[in-house]
Formats: C-alpha cells, structure tokens, sequence
C-alpha cells in the first residue's frame, strides 16, 4: 500500500467486480469506503467481510450520477475516514442491447450518465485535496467491448470510448499534481448478473480466450490493488486490459 494517504472509494461495491476490489484493497492496507447506490445489505457484508479479515471499512450510499449526492458523499467518506487516496470509478447500470433502427439519444445519455458524467463528477469532488497533497490514483474500470464491437451495443461501446478518452486527457492534465489515472478493462468476467448465461454462451466465448478460461473478480481487483499501489507510480494514461488475451491486436 502507499503510505502518503489511507483511503480508497470504491463506487458500486456491493457486490460483483466493485466488491471484490473493495476487499483486495482493504487486505492491501486501505481502509475502504465500500460506495453503493441500492442494496444496503449486500454493501454491509461487504464491510462486514473486510472486517472480519481485519481491515478497515465503511458503507456509504449515494447516486454517483448526482451531482448534490457525489459532493455529500465525498464529505462523508472524508470526514469519517479521511481524505481520499484512491478513486476507483466502478459503478454502472444497465447495459441493454439497443439495434441501431431503435437507438435514441436517451439511450446515449443512459451509458455516459455512468461512464463520463459520473467519474468527472466523482473526479472534481476527490481533486481539491489530491491536488493539495500532490497524490493520488484515479481508476476507471472499462471494458474490451470498445474493441470487440457488438453489434447491437453501439451506445454502450461509445461511452467505453469516451470514458477511455477522459483518462487518457486526464492523465495529462493531473501528472503534474503527482496524479495517475487509468483505466482496467476486463473481458467478460461472469458475476452475480450473469447467472443465467446459457453454458452454450460461455463455450463460444472461450473459443477466443488464449488463456482458455474465464476470468474471475479477483484477477480485476489484483489489476486495480497494483494500479493504486507505489509500485505503479509511474503508470498514467493507460489502459490495462484483463480478459485472457481475447482482444489481441
């Protein structure tokens, strides 16, 4: 763990990919303020989890996509733990697969309301003090679907584009305040949304997996735990892609 500060929010950690990095974080040294927007239960376990193992934790619930609550719960993560460290940008919402004869904009503004209005909001409420303590680690969790391109998805690609193209302009603007930002971007990594994906599914999508697996939760939270660690200081602007080499170019 860094030791020039002590906490790091974790947005959407109830469960899925944001919990599981909640929990690597925490046994790395953070204390972790575990964000959620619903689901106050799955949220307690999680802090529950990290205690028991002898971390430091706290919930904290908020709609990261509101300007008013983002602010009040940057407040509260900083008065009750301290000031933040380490952002790691991880909430979203539904992802529905939208043909092009039937694209709106509202379905446009549905995927950037998670993926570039939320991590600026989130940005500006963490960067005063970052800024001040000339420290800090921003990371966005992405995706491969930018590359692979599923039909059907074209919204949801276009905001994993434009999230891409906030960190990497962050990335330059911040350096000079000692602040990285990148972005982890798993494959399909199956949690508890994808319960009832046909078996058929999966063998297709590991015919195109070098790796010849799955990934699992803890090989995102392992990428996210070195990207905010000391030994990845001189790492900003990129893009770290977890999903067993399937998008080789």
């Amino acid at each position: 763990m860094s030791n020039r500060a002590d906490v790091a929010l974790v947005t959407g950690a109830s469960r899925g990919l944001g919990a599981a990095v909640a929990r690597s974080l925490a046994a790395d040294g953070w204390a972790v303020a575990v964000g959620y927007r619903s689901g106050s239960e799955r949220a307690q376990r999680v802090v529950d989890d990290i205690r028991n193992s002898g971390g430091a934790a706290e919930a904290f619930a908020a709609d990261v996509t509101d300007e008013s609550q983002v602010t009040d719960l940057v407040d509260r993560v900083t008065n009750d733990l301290g000031e933040i460290e380490v952002l790691v940008a991880n909430a979203t919402g539904p992802q529905p697969r939208v043909p092009v004869d039937d694209l709106t904009w509202q379905a446009h503004l549905d995927q950037l309301e998670f993926f570039v209005k939320s991590p600026t909001l989130l940005l500006r409420a963490v960067l005063p003090s970052m800024k001040r303590r000339r420290s800090g680690r921003v990371i966005q969790i992405g995706s491969d679907i930018f590359e692979r391109a599923l039909p059907g998805m074209s919204a949801y690609v276009a905001a994993k584009g434009a999230q891409l193209g906030l960190t990497r302009s962050w990335a330059r603007e911040l350096g000079p305040f000692g602040i990285t930002v990148n972005v982890v971007a798993p494959g399909w990594i199956p949690v508890e949304r994808h319960g009832d994906v046909p078996p058929e599914q999966v063998t297709e999508y590991l015919a195109d997996v070098p790796l010849a697996r799955m990934g699992m939760p803890g090989d995102v939270a392992a990428t996210v735990s070195f990207i905010a660690s000391d030994a990845a200081g001189f790492i900003t602007g990129e893009r770290i892609t977890v999903n067993g080499g399937h998008t080789i170019d």
